[in-house]
């Protein structure tokens, strides 16, 4: 099976107004285009441009042809501005989240719902451009020193010191006590200070509190590590990682959901007590996720059930189920069929045989059988 697909971008206002339609070589529409969305998810699915099946929801022209609905959604994602903090919950709660807001009625599309469809969201974001990122907790160590650095420079910055020295610091910090708000206008005023010793922290408080002034999710970030990617590099974000996009371009490929639960930094509903429900606080010393050679491609394979492959020349993949992005021309032998598509070009394949993709620049997502 082959079907070509495409979609429009999401207009959500971190979006850039150029990275995502330079990348796909067309006009930038003057207005923020956050992500594009390929896949079958309801929120943003994809449509089938050519063949019998053209105009129809990629997810109508599977069920057509009697196949199956994918399981994964692939995304390009271009940040002009600093994403919301957030997590996703694991298969459990997932389900279980959404069942219960299904049971109060809450509709899908509301502003407030946390859960709007009943899957996890394992993530995986590989930088086309240099990609700055905030990504899993560091080192209970290494926060207490940039926070006992922060509280010589202002005393109401101490109390969160303190609490990092606790080892309960996110909850406080996300629980709207004066002293909270006190530290993160203290950490903002201080920025310039805080360049000499600290100068990623300070780069960190400059760029969130330009879009999001006084939001205690200033302070949560300074818990995080925080990553400059190079073109090329990879993070892997499991259920419960805490983090936050704040400037580039990047390939996500992630499982076929939205649920998204926020603590700061976004306009948007913010469920904390949901949020530190799913959490995981362990450190984590090494967010980057190694990539493997392979012939033709450079693969990238999280613990999940998928895997992302950067197609570089002529690439041979031993059958499987994947959604294809070109972002150079490609030629394709499917079932024994010859197809093409243009630059900026997507579709969906679903093949028990053996399969090739040639292409200068092109992305290839695969479902598998076990992470």
């Amino acid at each position: 099976m082959f079907v070509s697909i495409t979609n429009e971008p999401r207009p959500y206002p971190w979006g850039s107004t150029r990275l995502l339609a330079e990348y796909l070589g067309r006009a930038p529409s003057g207005t923020p285009e956050a992500e594009l969305w390929l896949g079958t998810h309801e929120g943003s699915p994809s449509r089938v441009t050519d063949g019998e099946h053209a105009g129809l929801a990629l997810s109508a022209a599977i069920e057509a042809l009697g196949g199956r609905q994918p399981a994964m959604l692939l995304k390009v994602l271009a940040a002009g501005e600093p994403l919301s903090l957030q997590a996703h919950p694991d298969a459990a709660r997932a389900r279980a989240g959404f069942d219960r807001e299904e049971a109060a009625g809450i509709p899908r599309d509301a502003p407030h719902r946390s859960y709007r469809d009943p899957f996890p969201k394992p993530e995986l974001i590989v930088a086309v451009t240099p990609f700055e990122a905030l990504s899993g907790f560091r080192p209970q160590q290494d926060a207490q020193r940039v926070f006992d650095a922060l509280a010589t420079i202002d005393a109401r910055i101490a109390p969160v010191a303190e609490r990092v020295r606790a080892g309960d610091a996110l909850g406080w910090l996300l629980s709207g006590d004066p002293e909270v708000a006190a530290a993160v206008a203290a950490v903002t005023s201080s920025r310039a200070a805080m360049a000499a010793e600290l100068p990623v922290e300070a780069d960190t408080v400059a760029r969130l509190s330009a879009t999001h002034p006084g939001d205690p999710g200033i302070l949560v970030a300074l818990l995080l590590n925080r990553l400059s990617l190079a073109p090329g590099e990879a993070l892997f974000l499991p259920a419960g990682n805490l983090h936050a996009y704040l400037a580039g371009l990047g390939i996500e490929l992630m499982g076929p959901s939205d649920n998204v639960l926020r603590c700061g930094l976004t306009a948007k509903h913010v469920d904390v007590a949901e949020l530190l429900a799913v959490v995981d606080s362990t450190p984590l010393v090494e967010p980057r996720l190694p990539a493997q050679a392979l012939d033709g491609a450079i693969a990238y394979r999280p613990p999940a059930p998928f895997e992302l492959r950067r197609i570089q020349g002529e690439h041979r993949v031993d059958g499987g189920r994947g959604l294809l992005l070109a972002v150079a021309p490609a030629r394709l032998t499917v079932d024994g069929e010859p197809r093409e598509l243009a630059g900026a070009g997507a579709a969906w394949i679903d093949s028990d045989q053996p399969f090739t993709v040639a292409s200068a620049a092109a992305w290839l997502a695969l479902e598998r059988d076990t992470p």
